[in-house]
């Protein structure tokens, strides 16, 4: 454990890096491509400089990629049914992309060791909430609605994906406070949603069989 905190170098340029980072794995929760594209128009045009490794996220090429993978990502998400096939396959990939922008965000500060296993827990692990309480929150709609709100619970997560993303590489500060404002909000939804259906379904007191 010492020998891995010995790799850190803790200023203020470790931070923002690290509040970049994890505000865009969160984003990647939202969805996948979104913030992937955002860094890598931010990188093409100078505004985020990232570490040679990750030279091929500032291409053109990069870019068009994942502007392609971004429109029919969120296409698929407004069509009835295939919304949960794609919270099924976009959570591990989720996972990685948070991974992957959390390396890149902080690749220049860090270590290698310091760097991939930051990446993975912080940026792994925030992608990994962010998209695990969006497909509860899905699924809640789904039994609410027959599936009738999932277009608006899709345009709310676009929105916040872009903000999100937005935010990071702009003023990472906010974005992180709004990260985990919307994991307070998010948590308190679906706790409240839990606990209403579970006093719904037990027995009146009182009432005989």
């Amino acid at each position: 454990m010492e020998s891995l905190l010995s790799h850190w170098n803790f200023d203020l340029d470790t931070v923002i890096s690290l509040m970049l980072g994890i505000s865009l794995s969160a984003a990647c929760g939202f969805r996948v491509f979104v913030p992937l594209l955002v860094m890598s128009a931010a990188a093409v045009i100078g505004h985020v400089d990232l570490p040679t490794e990750f030279d091929w996220i500032e291409t053109n090429h990069a870019l068009i990629l994942f502007a392609a993978a971004s429109i029919l990502e969120v296409g698929g998400y407004y069509i009835p049914w295939l919304d949960h096939a794609l919270d099924v396959l976009s959570t591990p990939a989720a996972i990685l992309a948070g991974t992957l922008v959390t390396a890149a965000a902080t690749g220049s500060d860090m270590s290698p060791l310091v760097q991939w296993t930051t990446a993975l827990l912080a940026g792994g692990g925030a992608a990994g909430l962010t998209k695990g309480m969006s497909n509860i929150m899905r699924v809640i709609s789904t039994a609410i609605s027959g599936g009738l709100t999932n277009p608006v619970i899709a345009t709310i997560e676009l929105i916040a994906a872009v903000v999100l993303a937005l935010l990071a590489v702009t003023v990472p500060v906010v974005a992180i406070v709004l990260v985990i404002g919307l994991w307070i909000f998010a948590i308190q939804r679906i706790r409240r949603f839990f606990v209403r259906n579970r006093s719904e379904s037990q027995p009146a007191e009182g009432i005989a069989p």
